[in-house]
């Protein structure tokens, strides 16, 4: 197994930049998940590793080798795609040895390879089922363990789960999990689906528009995002955001009942800020006024207000227990000091 090393990786499509400068180290064993909004440079990043899409700038290495200009056959890595990819005349079996046997690797080779990764999926019994006989979430378990039998020194997964359902999605995220706790191999993971980031990295790389916005642990990234960006793609629902201005040593929101002053710390007076707030930090106030209940998305254990303020600002409100906010009521909303984070208007960076 090896680790990942990027300096300074840059990606043009002729006069078109579409990665800038990229400073990475995945650790050796570590799962790293990519994440962002759509074109922000996440598979094309991926596909770089493999040796798919070829480094424009930089340098790409994978353990102590400079794979930056090698041939995608001598990386050691192993690609798996949202679309299985999988030869539909081919058993499980032959499916997932093929890449060996072309290889010209030893039938004893390949069957020991095969015997192991089926037995790590749980799939001895899917072995002489051709791909049209099985469902979506085996279909993907197949095309994993045709990685497996690689050896790699690192698996990439290209949005993996996008294809399937929401039940076998969650199914496929513990198999994942299990297959990374069990093997120990360096793993890089590009999603959009923000779940499956926070459940299965060691390490999250937030990007936008080719770029790093910041890297960390799941809950670090949450409990602490370094500018407003971060902040509202890291978290479900997302994060509120109001803004205000600093006024007398506090924070005062607009279109909150015309003004709502937090002792929060801020910056000097007279600075444009927006204020972030999570729902779950968030608390009703049924005898206060300013907000409408405009909907309530009741989840079981969990509801989701959406709040409408008199002057036109949304914010949602986490509620837990069976009293539940009503539609149409008129309410007020508490917002604790210590929960809530500032950000320059302008820069969108946090203001500690």
């Amino acid at each position: 197994m090896a680790g990942v090393v990027m300096k300074d990786v840059v990606k043009r499509y002729g006069g078109v930049q579409v990665i800038h400068g990229i400073d990475l180290e995945i650790e050796n064993g570590e799962f790293c998940v990519f994440v962002g909004p759509s074109g922000c440079g996440k598979s094309t990043l991926l596909r770089m590793i493999a040796g798919l899409e070829e480094t424009t700038e930089g340098s790409m290495s994978i353990g102590d080798r400079d794979v930056t200009r090698m041939d995608p056959a001598e990386r050691g890595v192993a690609m798996v795609f949202q679309t299985y990819a999988l030869y539909p005349h081919m058993t499980v079996r032959d499916n997932m040895g093929f890449g060996l046997k072309m290889n010209g690797h030893p039938k004893a080779e390949i069957a020991q390879k095969v015997a192991e990764a089926t037995r790590i999926l749980k799939l001895e019994e899917y072995l002489d089922r051709k791909p049209a006989a099985l469902s979506g979430g085996q279909r993907q378990r197949v095309s994993i363990g045709r990685a497996i039998v690689r050896g790699p020194e690192v698996f990439l997964f290209d949005e993996p789960l996008s294809n399937l359902d929401a039940e076998l999605r969650v199914e496929m995220r513990v198999e994942i999990a299990r297959l990374h706790k069990e093997i120990g191999a360096t793993m890089v993971y590009v999603t959009h689906d923000q779940v499956e980031a926070m459940t299965l990295a060691d390490k999250i790389v937030v990007l936008r528009k080719g770029r790093i916005e910041q890297v960390g642990a799941p809950l670090d990234l949450y409990r602490d995002p370094d500018n407003r960006f971060v902040a509202g793609f890291i978290g479900s629902p997302a994060m509120n955001f109001l803004d205000g201005t600093t006024s007398g040593g506090k924070v005062v929101l607009d279109g909150l009942d015309g003004s709502y002053a937090l002792s929060v710390t801020p910056p000097e007076d007279g600075r444009d800020i927006t204020l972030g707030i999570r729902p779950e930090h968030i608390e009703i106030d049924p005898q206060g006024k300013g907000f409408t209940v405009e909907m309530t998305e009741a989840l079981g254990g969990v509801s989701y207000v959406h709040l409408l303020s008199d002057t036109g600002a949304k914010i949602i409100v986490e509620e837990r227990g069976d009293d539940r906010s009503r539609e149409g009521a008129q309410v007020g909303v508490k917002i604790p000091p210590e929960r809530a984070m500032l950000f320059d208007a302008n820069t969108e960076q946090r203001l500690r």
